[in-house]
């Protein structure tokens, strides 16, 4: 069953934040860094960096580099994979979800996985396009409560 994002007030305490989205299937990615940014900003984050890729393969590059840089608290990736006829789509998600996985570990930054792949765009249309199943605004309240997470591990 679909659950609904709940309104969390978590605030960002200085975090700085970037997300990486992907410029397929722009309808419904743009939809939801729009509900990303927004969360972010009304958490009060300290800055947004927002880097847009060509595609969901090409998210896990940025996202290392970022990772690497160290210069965010936690990186939201955001991206819409619909499955087609072929195996194609189910590669390119297994792929994106195991390359960010070992970004997250390698250098110990939240890394938030939204790179989605749906079966078809009802399900698009429900989970990026509407408030009450937004999953950019869920990531971006996940992104806030693990770079918490993390600032309060290093003190």
């Amino acid at each position: 069953m679909l659950k609904s994002v709940k309104r969390k007030s978590i605030r960002a305490n200085q975090a700085t934040l970037a997300i990486v989205a992907s410029q397929y299937n722009a309808r419904y990615v743009d939809a939801m860094l729009r509900a990303a940014k927004a969360e972010l900003k009304q958490a009060g984050a300290k800055s947004i960096q927002v880097i847009r890729v060509p595609g969901a393969y090409e998210i896990p590059v940025v996202a290392a580099r970022l990772a690497r840089e160290g210069s965010v608290s936690a990186i939201v990736c955001l991206g819409v994979i619909l499955r087609g006829e072929t195996a194609h789509a189910g590669q390119i998600g297994e792929a994106v979800s195991q390359a960010l996985m070992q970004i997250q570990l390698r250098y110990e930054m939240p890394v938030i996985h939204e790179v989605l792949l749906l079966d078809n765009e009802e399900q698009a249309r429900v989970r990026c396009l509407g408030r009450k199943h937004n999953r950019g605004a869920e990531a971006a309240q996940t992104a806030l409560a693990m770079a918490q997470v993390i600032k309060k591990l290093q003190a």
